[in-house]
């Protein structure tokens, strides 16, 4: 069982060096018997040892991220494929790490492995960056005594599923940016440009477009209710969110509307079938037993609704059903997954189907956010140029119509 995760804090302390000298300094650790053991390590014996509050900035630039974990299992992989024993690969890495929460993990995988632990095991309890997939998968690599192989094929898997994340986020960073960009423009001419052409209209003493009044009602509007407006819609997201971390059902049904949402959903959508392939693949040829595999995929799915469809299948197989019926039976994959992963079930080859379907969803989505720009360029002219048009002509129409009168 997984103990509570620690938090990094700052340790003040002074003591004396090897050379009989007094000195200070500070500390990052996780504990003060860390911070003692790390002083120790550099021959000072310490006198006096203080905890103090850190920054928010050493908090986060000293923050474990995934990416570290995929580049520590590269590393590993690496030494333990030249056959140096995983104690000193990791004693290596933890010389050359500057991040602090990295070094005190690593350093828990050294006092555990010293301790006789598996490897397995004290990952369990030292950082809940070391999931139940990473957890089984090393496992796996103990049992049958290959464990540069397993590491070698979990960073595959992790370089794999980072460099399809960082493109989904692409994805979602162009559409957003054009969405805040129109709502600013709007918002400045609504608020900044248009009543100054008010004021000038006053003094026309005439009767305006309808078209023009709307757009004068809606300036003053957002004058006097604007912040009102863009406060409330932000305690609407909030409350959403909120929604969905507390009620499991506001999860699934936004998780549901984010896959139809045109193209973006169809790029969530293929990322979420290529992760689950990649997944299963990846523990299945490790040698984990298919449902615990299933169950791994669950887990690791970023979708509440691919989560609990993966959820639906693992029951089904549990039941007896083979995996390619199950999947049918959820409806949430398409009918070249289905049929491949039948084949591959029939041909005794699922691993390497699944790794296909995967590589065929990740080149569909690398194409399609290279191809976004394309997508979206048609619509952001269109957006922006009917929004910044109908103001302008609205504020226009008057000026033409008294010329004409003039004439």
């Amino acid at each position: 069982m997984q103990k509570p995760e620690l938090t990094l804090k700052s340790y003040r302390w002074k003591g004396i060096n090897s050379l009989g000298k007094r000195v200070s300094g500070q500390i990052l650790a996780m504990t003060e018997s860390e911070a003692r053991e790390r002083l120790r390590q550099q021959q000072i014996q310490v006198s006096k040892l203080r905890r103090h509050s850190i920054s928010l900035l050493s908090k986060v630039s000293h923050r474990i991220t995934p990416k570290d974990i995929t580049i520590l299992t590269r590393q590993l992989a690496t030494m333990l494929s030249t056959g140096i024993p995983i104690i000193h690969a990791i004693k290596l890495i933890a010389q050359n790490q500057s991040k602090a929460e990295m070094k005190s993990v690593l350093a828990e995988l050294c006092k555990g492995l010293e301790a006789g632990t598996p490897i397995s095991r004290v990952m369990q309890v030292a950082s809940r960056h070391f999931d139940s997939f990473y957890v089984d998968m090393v496992a796996t690599g103990e049992t049958s005594g290959n464990l540069a192989a397993v590491f070698e094929r979990l960073a595959s898997y992790r370089e794999k599923q980072e460099l399809l994340r960082a493109k989904v986020v692409k994805a979602l960073i162009y559409p957003i940016m054009i969405f805040l960009v129109s709502l600013g423009v709007t918002y400045l001419m609504l608020t900044e440009v248009i009543p100054e052409f008010e004021a000038m209209f006053r003094g026309f003493n005439a009767s305006l477009p309808w078209f023009t009044t709307q757009v004068l009602n809606l300036s003053i509007w957002l004058q006097a209710y604007g912040s009102l407006f863009f406060f409330s819609a932000t305690l609407c997201i909030l409350g959403l969110k909120l929604a969905r971390q507390k009620s499991n059902a506001v999860r699934l049904h936004t998780s549901r509307m984010i896959l139809k949402i045109p193209v973006l959903g169809s790029v969530m959508t293929k990322a979420s079938i290529a992760k689950f392939s990649r997944t299963l693949a990846t523990s299945f040829s490790a040698g984990i037993p298919v449902l615990s595999s299933i169950q791994a995929s669950a887990k690791t799915a970023d979708n509440l609704y691919y989560q609990q469809a993966i959820l639906a299948i693992h029951a089904d197989i549990a039941a007896g059903a083979p995996i390619h019926l199950a999947m049918r039976q959820v409806g949430a994959f398409p009918e070249m997954v289905l049929q491949m992963v039948m084949i591959g079930e029939e041909s005794g080859t699922l691993d390497d189907m699944l790794n296909r379907i995967a590589a065929i969803y990740e080149a569909d989505v690398d194409n399609t956010v290279d191809n976004l720009g394309k997508i979206f360029e048609p619509v952001i002219i269109l957006l922006l140029g009917s929004l910044v048009g109908s103001l302008v002509v609205a504020m226009y129409l008057p000026i033409f119509n008294l010329m004409s009168v003039i004439g």
